[in-house]
């Protein structure tokens, strides 16, 4: 089982910069595809962003394409989730997940999750 903690979410003004970061825990890190996706009160879990195992590849919404950067360190069981210019719609919360599938844009193709953090922007 892998346990998953997100961090770094809060209080951030519109046109300032956003890192998110979510620990796993386990040995078995470097063996999912992380993910990253947000979620607006009364609507389903968005695609973010995901990131190979290796942290080659990575995969982005096309509708968020260019506004978030993801990362992760294997060493540190970690991964990261950029996002610079932040705007008020931005302001959901955010969640971090990991898969062995084959689908990583897919919330339904996801084993573990964490918690949520919420992200608030001001203007």
């Amino acid at each position: 089982q892998v346990q998953l903690v997100e961090s770094g979410g809060g209080l951030v003004q519109a046109g300032g910069s956003l890192r998110l970061s979510c620990a796993a825990s386990g040995r078995t890190f470097n063996t999912y595809t992380m993910g990253w996706f947000r979620q607006a009160p009364g609507k389903g879990r968005e695609f973010v962003a995901t990131i190979s195992r290796s942290g080659a590849r990575t995969y982005y919404a096309d509708s968020l394409k260019g506004r978030f950067t993801i990362s992760r360190d294997n060493a540190k069981n970690t991964v990261n989730l950029q996002r610079n210019s932040l705007k008020p719609e931005d302001a959901v919360v955010y969640y971090c997940g990991c898969t062995q599938g084959a689908v990583p844009d897919d919330v339904h193709d996801y084993d573990y999750w964490g918690q949520g953090t919420q992200v608030t922007v001001t203007l």
